[in-house]
């Protein structure tokens, strides 16, 4: 730690990550300081002058997400004997979780490699 208070790292990085522990470094704001908010390394906020962050957001086009794309049957999955209920295709892919309290039984999520009809069971 040098006499400002503000320690130095062994090494150098991005500004945006912590020199010590690889985070990514908070925003810099009113204070003097940034703080890593995972092992309160501190960097100097002038060491953040002329640093410009820019942001670029694409969203998927809806055509792309339509049924037609998909294959005609989706079977990633293993399979069990189980009628769907909307379409009437025999066979549905099958995963189990485990999402409530350990005594209570496991959530079964169906699905219809045909239609891609879901369905809930909890046992």
């Amino acid at each position: 730690m040098s006499g400002s208070g503000i320690q130095r790292s062994a090494f150098t990085s991005e500004a945006d990550f912590c020199p010590d522990c690889g985070s990514i470094l908070p925003l810099p704001g009113r204070e003097d300081v940034v703080t890593c908010k995972l092992c309160g390394f501190q960097v100097d906020v002038t060491e953040f002058d002329g640093v410009e962050v820019k942001t670029h957001i694409i969203f998927n086009k809806r055509e792309s997400a339509k049924k037609e794309d998909r294959p005609a049957e989706d079977t990633s999955g293993p399979l069990v004997d189980r009628k769907c209920p909307k379409c009437g295709h025999e066979g549905m892919t099958y995963t189990t979780r485990q999402t409530r309290s350990a005594d209570e039984g496991q959530t079964v999520f169906y699905g219809c490699p045909r239609c891609r009809f879901n369905e809930t069971e909890y046992s």
